[in-house]
């Protein structure tokens, strides 16, 4: 009886368990469907607002940006080829999901595992749509959380053949094209309706980007591109096998009719602008993008011209031993006003990508010398010429190793610059005190924190957060300046579509380095090009001068880099390049090239070369500086070493010594880079 009652007991306590946990399901469902309820969709079809117009240097048109990218088309004007080419190749599952589609996240998620990286998408069409119409392109998890409501409201809202017609007269296309009628037309000078099979399939194709697979730009690509959306389409029973190899043998004849050519035009610079006028002006990017403002620029055509041919070809990039091709990121500025004249977010950029030139974070490596070390301790007295200790050292655990993993007991400044060696740069450094650096940094407009506060950090660029190649640039621009800077900027100023000033650009020069000193780290800089390591960034007939960086991420004879720079000028235009890979692993890392070969190196001299051409030559206009002093004397350097202490060079030591053995941030420079890969 008893054993009966025990039994009875813990099945009215299972079926209180599953009911309470039936009624949280229950509960949890119930809050999910309202709070989807709540969310409001209806902009898909709201009437579009007017374009904000983007002017360049010259004051000439450069491109718009609008939220109203599309010229509608109603669905039965798109021919289910057109749709069906899309759902093979973007969405697969799209017509049995409900917005969110688990199996193909899974399936996403494994293929990125495998690959070690982001090789495959989750994003269903539901939620891109959802994405590019409410929402930003930043990766955070509130964004994926909206994304993942809207996606199911409008799924409620929609059905799904309004949804893919939505998707398709939102998107972005290429060539100044958005959306499928502007598509059509600008490809095949066709209305959607009157696509042929292979057709729709280059269009369905040119999606995943839009730059590299143009079949105005790439017709080989595109081809291969569109082969393998016929196949999808063939896989999935949208097609069968005679459409398949018709569709195949079909000839790419491209006929393009006339769409805006101004819109989507630049879109890593026009990102910038977006991030620029919200971050000086606080004007919002939903202002911008509706508002129907007129913001002029220091945009030089030209000079973006020649960067986005550079970037659209892969062959001009390093790869990484499985094949993968490095990513990349640039920028060219104008020296005397900081005005920045063209500069690209990474390869295959799609408007609100990531940017890269203005956004990345990464150590600058030897990039950093000229800057933090060397043009300082010209200010403070010391000749290109002195002598600098080239032998081990050992501060307070610190021991800072030659990328050439050898000494010559002491170097002038001028060869060590020229050769990029890493123990001259730290004792110097530390014989005029980190707070030299410190200071250095903070008039370049350098974003350090207080965790590179180190030797490691300010003399070989291991900084802790890193930079990108907006900050270098903007910082070298005191070279050719004559030790002058101005803030970056792109945006000279913006107008109302009355015209009524919104906003002006007010950056003033400040000398923030002696004319003398800037005249001579250029110096030096110019033979780190004719006989160093940017030997790549040589231009026939100009006068170019620069400093190559890497960082390293193996230690297996220091054989592989994560990160790859170049920072160089000429007296008319200042330019910075990253190569590299976003997240570097085991498989994700760059082959270090022996010799003169900097790969960043040689984009510079690709991208300036173009930007310039027809340009008049002009000269860095240096004085005559005298040849290589003799080494000097034990007893003399031990006599002007002693001597520095009464004079500005000892202000910097003195300080360093007091303040380094009481922070001793031993784990700092313990785990920053101390090899050089130049």
């Amino acid at each position: 009886m008893a054993k009966r009652v025990e039994r009875n007991k813990k099945k009215v306590s299972l079926r209180a368990l599953f009911l309470i946990a039936g009624l949280f399901v229950l509960i949890v469902l119930l809050g999910m469907q309202l709070y989807i309820n709540t969310r409001d969709v209806s902009a898909l079809t709201e009437p579009l607002p007017q374009a904000t117009v983007i002017y360049d240097r010259h004051g000439e048109v450069a491109s718009k940006l609008t939220a109203s990218k599309i010229e509608g088309v109603a669905s039965e004007d798109i021919p289910d080829v057109m749709k069906l080419a899309v759902v093979a190749v973007e969405d697969r599952r799209f017509y049995e999901h409900d917005g969110f589609d688990f199996v193909g996240t899974l399936r996403a998620f494994s293929s990125n595992v495998k690959a070690g990286g982001v090789v495959q998408g989750g994003s269903t069409i539901t939620q891109q749509l959802a994405k590019n119409v409410f929402l930003t392109h930043e990766k955070t998890f509130k964004r994926k959380f909206d994304e993942f409501f809207l996606a199911k409201k409008v799924e409620k809202a929609y059905s799904k053949d309004q949804i893919i017609s939505l998707y398709l007269n939102q998107i972005y296309f290429g060539e100044g094209a958005w959306g499928i009628k502007n598509a059509a037309s600008v490809y095949f000078a066709k209305d959607p309706a009157d696509l042929t099979l292979a057709e729709a399939a280059t269009i369905a194709g040119v999606i995943k980007a839009p730059s590299a697979l143009s079949p105005l730009n790439n017709p080989e690509r595109s081809i291969e591109r569109r082969n393998l959306v016929l196949h999808l389409m063939y896989e999935q029973k949208f097609i069968t096998l005679e459409e398949l190899e018709a569709a195949k043998a079909e000839e790419l004849k491209l006929e393009t009719r006339n769409v805006d050519p101004y819109e989507g035009k630049y879109p890593s610079y026009m990102d910038y602008i977006l991030e620029e006028a919200n971050k000086m002006y606080g004007i919002s990017e939903s202002e911008l993008l509706a508002g129907g403002y007129k913001i002029y620029t220091s945009l030089e055509p030209k000079a973006q011209e020649a960067m986005e041919k550079v970037y659209a070809d892969p062959a001009n990039f390093p790869t990484a031993p499985n094949g993968e091709v490095a990513q990349s990121s640039g920028i060219l500025m104008d020296p005397k006003t900081g005005g920045i004249l063209a500069l690209i977010g990474g390869r295959e950029y799609k408007f609100r990508d990531f940017n890269r030139a203005s956004r990345l974070a990464k150590q600058p490596g030897s990039t950093v010398k000229p800057l933090l070390v060397y043009t300082p301790a010209l200010e403070k007295g010391y000749d290109m010429y002195d002598m600098l200790n080239d032998s081990p050292i050992d501060i307070d655990g610190y021991k800072p190793l030659n990328h050439t993993l050898d000494y010559r007991g002491e170097v002038s400044m001028y060869d060590a610059v020229l050769n990029s060696y890493n123990v001259p740069a730290v004792s110097l450094l530390h014989e005029m005190g980190v707070k030299t650096g410190v200071e250095a940094a903070k008039k370049l407009y350098l974003p350090i924190t207080e965790n590179d506060h180190n030797l490691a950090a300010l003399a070989l660029g291991g900084f802790d957060k890193g930079i990108a190649p907006k900050h270098l640039a903007e910082a070298y621009t005191i070279f050719p300046n004559k030790g002058e800077i101005v803030e970056s900027h792109a945006i000279i100023k913006i107008e109302t579509g009355e015209g009524d000033a919104v906003a002006n650009f007010e950056g003033e020069k400040e000398q923030v380095v002696s004319k003398e000193a800037a005249e001579k780290m250029t110096y030096i800089l110019q033979n780190v090009i004719e006989e160093g390591s940017g030997k790549n960034a040589i231009i026939e007939g100009r006068e170019v001068a620069g400093k190559t960086g890497s960082t390293q991420t193996r230690d297996d004879n220091h054989k592989a880099t994560s990160n790859q720079w170049f920072a160089g000028f000429t007296p008319q235009v200042v330019g910075a390049f990253w190569i590299g890979f976003d997240k570097p692993t085991e498989e994700l890392y760059l082959p270090i090239i022996s010799g003169a070969g900097s790969p960043s190196a040689k984009i510079f001299q690709q991208v300036v070369s173009e930007a310039l051409k027809d340009e008049p030559v002009e000269s860095f206009n240096l004085p005559a500086f005298g040849k290589p002093k003799p080494p000097a004397k034990k007893e003399e350097e031990s006599q002007r070493s002693s001597d520095s202490d009464n004079d500005n060079q000892g202000e910097g030591r003195k300080e360093e010594n007091k303040k380094d053995k009481k922070e001793k941030d031993k784990k700092d420079r313990g785990k920053k880079k101390d090899k050089d890969d130049d």
